[in-house]
């Protein structure tokens, strides 16, 4: 899961961050401009980026809370097999095919992921510019 969020993030921070410091840099350059104004062109400015960023955490946070809801009922069936009288060999069986199978449906999400979280940086940079 990092390498894919290094992969998306790494694609167009360094643009876009590029792009906000190039256009504060262009807000200070103003002389005409109160120390207000100055201010707000910075953070529009710096709008777009923070935004593409909250939008990457909270994809990730969604997923890896898929994720663990998923291997919670994973603990569930097992424990709900110990407690009709399984074995206990049985019911860690069950658990970890039922995990492999999260972590694998889980995988499988990740492309679709990075795609949108992909065409959300570009049109993030889209606004930069």
């Amino acid at each position: 899961m990092p390498h894919a969020h290094h992969r998306v993030c790494k694609t167009g921070r360094k643009q876009g961050k590029g792009k906000m410091f190039r256009c504060s840099a262009e807000c200070c350059d103003n002389d005409r401009a109160s120390m207000q104004q100055v201010h707000g062109c910075i953070e529009r400015c710096h709008a777009p980026l923070a935004q593409a960023q909250s939008l990457v955490t909270s994809e990730l946070e969604r997923f890896q809370d898929r994720l663990g809801r998923c291997t919670m009922h994973c603990n569930d069936i097992a424990k709900d097999s110990l407690d009709s009288g399984s074995k206990e060999s049985q019911a860690r069986a069950q658990l970890e095919s039922c995990v492999i199978k999260c972590a694998d449906d889980h995988m499988n999400l990740i492309p679709s992921m990075t795609r949108k979280l992909k065409d959300a940086l570009v049109d993030a940079d889209k606004k930069t510019s």
